[in-house]
């Protein structure tokens, strides 16, 4: 027997573009506190090969902490699930600006992230889709002593309720990237002791770089378990749940956070010796990546800056493509998915 529908009550999948107001700010995801199981699960998920979330002693050894790293993607997934609560209606992310991690996030700490709206801007109406507009969110992640860990912005399209609503919303977005500092970036590392990380790693090492250098991998990665890192990292977004949302045509829409976390997989394979990724300079979404895609990655080098303490920052930019299983758009044909600049601590 099927129950009764009863009257409805508050809205349980997020805000619609016109209920947003500049200055909102929102902190209703519970707080997460990061265990050796999330670390396990997200690294099944992604295949990360970063050493010193993956090697306890290691990571004791450079931090000088009792607990082990959490890697650094681990971090920002959740604090991007978190945000969620304002972006449950996503339609696409868009792109992400100036993440700089503040302090190391450990396997033990307890991450709760506040979001702010900092501009919208309706964008125009398409027949068939109605009408959409851009949001611009900072996102300002604290753990369980209120130190800020990590600060970002991301730029997310929502629908609108009312299709053919005229809000006047027309806020400047900045979207243009933004290369953040060496001292901004080398904030969460200060103190790290990169020679044991040398030394238990094969090269290239950071003084065996140059800038140019391009990485290019024959294989590429399938996109799987893709609901599950959403479950994992607290992201509410529907359209990674539900592959038939809005009148989708079946494919589901993957998560950003998983192409980049695939990306940043690839990197510690060409890097072995990278310690951490420190920050985004920018990560722009070319085009959907739905599950079950293949991913293709090129990584190329763009800028050395050592740091006092040995080692130091590679600033590197990676291009990915997709190849789909034969869905109605895709044919199997590679597309571009994903530009993302980062900067990574190398021993």
């Amino acid at each position: 027997m099927i129950p009764q529908r009863q009257a409805a009550g508050p809205a349980l999948d997020g805000p619609w573009f016109e209920d947003l107001a500049v200055g909102d700010e929102f902190s209703d995801a519970p707080a997460l506190t990061l265990t050796e199981g999330h670390a396990a699960a997200h690294q099944a998920i992604l295949g990360d090969r970063l050493r010193l979330p993956l090697d306890a002693a290691l990571s004791r050894a450079v931090l000088g902490a009792g607990r082990p790293l959490a890697h650094p993607a681990l971090a920002w997934d959740v604090a991007i699930g978190q945000s969620t609560v304002v972006t449950a209606r996503v339609v696409a992310n868009l792109y992400y600006r100036d993440l700089v991690f503040l302090a190391p996030v450990l396997i033990g700490d307890t991450l709760h992230t506040r979001t702010r709206v900092e501009a919208l801007r309706q964008t125009s109406h398409r027949p068939g889709t109605g009408s959409r507009g851009l949001v611009l969110l900072h996102l300002v992640t604290r753990d369980q002593g209120g130190r800020i860990v990590l600060d970002f912005r991301r730029c997310a399209m929502l629908p609108l309720r009312d299709p053919h609503a005229q809000t006047g919303r027309a806020d400047g977005l900045e979207a243009a990237p933004h290369r953040l500092g060496l001292a901004t970036l080398a904030q969460s590392v200060h103190g790290w002791q990169l020679a044991p990380l040398r030394d238990a790693s094969p090269g290239p090492a950071f003084a065996d770089l140059e800038p140019g250098m391009i990485w290019r991998f024959d294989g590429g990665d399938l996109v799987s378990g893709a609901p599950e890192l959403a479950r994992l990292t607290m992201n509410i977004a529907g359209a990674h749940h539900d592959r038939f949302r809005d009148g989708g045509d079946g494919r589901r829409l993957v998560y950003g956070g998983h192409t980049v976390g695939i990306a940043a997989a690839r990197a510690a394979r060409a890097l072995p010796t990278m310690a951490t990724i420190c920050g985004w300079h920018s990560c722009d979404h070319l085009g959907p990546v739905f599950e079950g895609d293949t991913l293709y990655t090129e990584l190329r080098l763009e800028e050395l800056q050592p740091v006092p303490s040995g080692g130091g920052l590679a600033h590197v930019r990676a291009r990915l493509g997709a190849r789909g299983e034969g869905g109605p758009d895709d044919g199997g044909a590679l597309r571009d998915v994903l530009d993302w600049s980062f900067a990574a601590l190398l021993a």
